[in-house]
């Protein structure tokens, strides 16, 4: 990580961000992680918020409209190395839009940063497992096409906390937590434990991270007296038109700070 010579959280987060090299990106956030819990690091608001509409990444992959990625077959390793791409780059972009959270909203309680950090550290572990996995099998990420949706939603709500809280932890990473548990029963007869126990690992941190901004969600919420079910669905309609949702996987999504009575919401809407 570039030399910073305060000791602002705000300043080491966008330092952070902008790093394009995803090894350097990984030892940063770490190291943000460990400054924070170590109490080396203030919050103190920046005169400028930057707008990122494009955050430090390497030059590959190639980023393609959705419909674009290749369907994968888990039945081969070449179709599994292809789905491992497609989830370290999503885990990439996981690592940027948590230090994103950390970065651009300044005006948030202190556990909101410590939660923030913790995210963007596990992302960060997340996307070693899966790095590593692709070294073994000589890929590396950046050698197959991807897409840019996660951040794309990103810069549409970087005007608001709880917009983004609502949209980005849950309602796209929400998503991990409805497909993952298919993923790893189709890759049990292909008796890749490695694959499988990093998708476990991810699925059970994931879970974490919806609650997370499914709790400064609800508690933003309360403060700005919205009713969180009702204000959820029309932040969806009004950013989301046409977005695919569900099956849904609900005992997930509960473990993950979504009510029942959410869930029927969202079941009758999608």
């Amino acid at each position: 990580m570039k030399e910073i010579e305060n000791n602002n959280l705000f300043d080491h987060a966008l330092s952070c961000l902008l790093l394009d090299c995803p090894q350097k990106k990984v030892d940063a956030t770490l190291l943000l992680q460990q400054n924070w819990l170590g109490g080396k690091l203030v919050t103190s608001p920046l005169l400028n918020i930057k707008s990122l509409p494009v955050p430090g990444r390497p030059d590959k992959p190639e980023l393609v409209d959705p419909k674009d990625v290749p369907r994968r077959n888990f039945s081969s390793l070449k179709g599994r190395l292809s789905l491992v791409h497609a989830i370290v780059h999503i885990e990439f972009n996981a690592i940027n839009l948590a230090l994103d959270a950390v970065y651009r909203f300044q005006n948030m309680p202190e556990q909101y940063y410590s939660d923030w950090c913790r995210v963007a550290a596990e992302e960060a572990l997340h996307f070693t497992l899966l790095s590593d996995y692709l070294k073994q099998h000589g890929m590396a990420y950046g050698d197959l096409t991807a897409h840019n949706g996660l951040w794309e939603m990103a810069v549409k709500t970087d005007f608001d906390v709880l917009t983004r809280m609502a949209l980005v932890p849950r309602v796209l990473e929400a998503r991990g937590l409805d497909v993952t548990p298919g993923m790893i029963k189709k890759l049990q007869s292909t008796g890749d434990n490695q694959l499988i126990a990093i998708l476990q690992k991810i699925f059970d941190d994931e879970i974490c991270h919806v609650k997370i901004g499914s709790y400064w969600y609800k508690t933003l919420c309360k403060e700005r007296d919205l009713e969180p079910q009702i204000t959820f669905l029309e932040l969806i309609k009004k950013y989301m038109q046409g977005a695919r949702f569900g099956p849904f996987d609900t005992e997930a999504r509960l473990q993950a700070g979504f009510s029942h009575d959410e869930m029927q919401s969202l079941l009758s809407h999608f």
